[in-house]
């Protein structure tokens, strides 16, 4: 009986998703398939569900972007596990039952990573879990280094959503990826979320994936990354830090901040990050404030734990 279900958003991604679908089925014979396709124009969801009748195919109608489609797939899954993969991806042998494995160590674990490698570069890492800082920061640890470091499992803030599994049950504690998200950090703010309430993210270097990145959005900087990013990264601080956690990060955040529009400025992009953080000012006193994690002392130390890890990632960050 399958421990696993594997989610894969798509959209428009019909030229990744055969050496996708074909590497992940080589690699598990066992695992569930659902293919969540956000109103693709190029029908690559039936023509996927055609290539590979083994897949469940959901379609939304349009695009609703990836935190809805993902929660969908999750709330159709009935295993004990599930895997966000993303479209872009080739699976390395075993990778999914290396992550089952890594789940094993304890109940406490809601997520664990895989080890992403560059496909146009395997010899660089594309990420070995994600980290955040008290700037506002969020980034992929190790991103860029050589693909045979980061060779041991350890903690993490944060899994990466475009590999990881995660504890099925969980989420209805503490509540599914935030579809106010849309796409960007989604994966930052659901594993924030899991530190809170005393869950712990993990990076798996035995389960191996190989990823193309930014495959929906065409390219790593454009307006529309740049625009929602800065939104998000806003909207991610209001949702999870207290009042006095804000307080007392307000000078790296207003430091990261500045740093990242002096960055997009220079990209052309400096109006597009601004508007952004606007997005983000008016999504936190809106309609986003019913998803803000209300304090508990109950929580006090995980809090504890998080703010030195905000801290710490500074350093991290700028080595």
């Amino acid at each position: 009986m399958a421990k696993t279900t594997v989610v894969i958003p798509n959209y428009n991604g019909r030229k990744y998703l055969e050496p996708c679908l074909r590497s992940l089925m080589e690699g598990s014979t066992e695992a569930e398939i659902i293919l969540v396709d956000n109103g693709s124009g190029d029908g690559s969801g039936l023509w996927a569900k055609e290539k590979f009748p083994r897949i469940k195919l959901i379609e939304m109608g349009e695009n609703t972007g990836f935190s809805r489609a993902v929660n969908e797939g999750i709330k159709a899954a009935r295993t004990e596990y599930v895997l966000l993969l993303n479209n872009d991806t080739v699976s390395g042998p075993h990778m999914v039952e290396r992550l089952e494995k890594a789940m094993e160590g304890g109940k406490e674990i809601f997520s664990a990573g895989a080890k992403m490698v560059s496909m146009q570069d395997p010899d660089k890492l594309d990420g070995a879990g994600d980290f955040y800082c008290a700037l506002g920061w969020a980034f992929a640890r190790g991103k860029g280094r050589a693909a045979g470091a980061y060779s041991k499992p350890c903690r993490i803030f944060s899994a990466c959503a475009g590999a990881a599994i995660y504890r099925r049950a969980l989420f209805e504690k503490i509540g599914y990826f935030d579809e106010m998200h849309f796409a960007y950090l989604e994966d930052v703010d659901i594993g924030y979320r899991a530190n809170i309430y005393g869950y712990h993210n993990r990076y798996e270097p035995g389960a191996l994936v190989y990823h193309i990145g930014s495959a929906a959005s065409g390219s790593r900087y454009n307006s529309f990354k740049a625009r929602l990013s800065a939104r998000n990264s806003l909207y991610l601080v209001y949702k999870n830090m207290p009042i006095l956690q804000i307080l007392l990060n307000l000078p790296f955040l207003l430091a990261g901040f500045l740093a990242k529009y002096l960055f997009f400025a220079r990209k052309g992009m400096g109006r597009v990050y601004l508007a952004g953080l606007r997005d983000g000012a008016r999504l936190s006193f809106s309609e986003g404030r019913k998803k803000k994690v209300r304090f508990s002392p109950f929580n006090l130390k995980n809090y504890l734990w998080l703010q030195g890890q905000l801290w710490l990632n500074i350093a991290r960050r700028l080595q």
